[in-house]
């Protein structure tokens, strides 16, 4: 039985990973914070996968999960002192060709995503996602009204930090 439920949450979370990757992306600054993060996520989520009885959506359950891990380390680490790596990975197709301007604006707006406190970032991420405010709502356990009209805020917040 162990080895079934081992093998049923191997498959789910690789089918499933960029989820995490994308939450780990929206918290992290760096390569290796990304990789302790997803490490760490995917820890909780086999801990917590055998109490997982398929209410919701596997991948909205895994959301959920991978949220509150990023958020629960977020706000630890806001404890700390901050460090920032100093060199940026960029890789280009080729120099003369390549157009970056959707990589740029995509920059931007990472860049104003993380001045979101850590709900915020979780919700625009969840509404990037194409998820509706239903699931919204469900995955970070506020109401749906709630998740609506703190989505209106965030995007306004998110145009005064873009067009200053």
């Amino acid at each position: 039985m162990n080895n079934e439920l081992e093998h049923n949450f191997v498959a789910l979370l690789e089918e499933h990973q960029n989820i995490v990757h994308k939450v780990c992306r929206l918290y992290t600054n760096h390569r290796e914070a990304h990789n302790d993060l997803f490490q760490e996520i995917t820890i909780q989520l086999w801990k917590a996968y055998p109490k997982f009885r398929g209410d919701a959506k596997f991948s909205t359950w895994m959301y959920r999960v991978g949220l509150n891990t990023a958020i629960t380390l977020y706000r630890k680490s806001k404890r700390t002192i901050n460090t920032y790596e100093l060199e940026t990975y960029q890789f280009k197709l080729s120099a003369e060709e390549y157009d970056d301007t959707e990589e740029q604006q995509l920059k931007l707006l990472y860049d104003a995503v993380h001045q979101l406190n850590d709900i915020e970032k979780a919700l625009v991420f969840l509404y990037l996602e194409d998820k509706d405010y239903r699931e919204i709502s469900v995955t970070l356990g506020i109401s749906e009204v709630n998740a609506r009209v703190k989505m209106n805020r965030i995007k306004n917040k998110l145009r005064t930090i873009l067009n200053p």
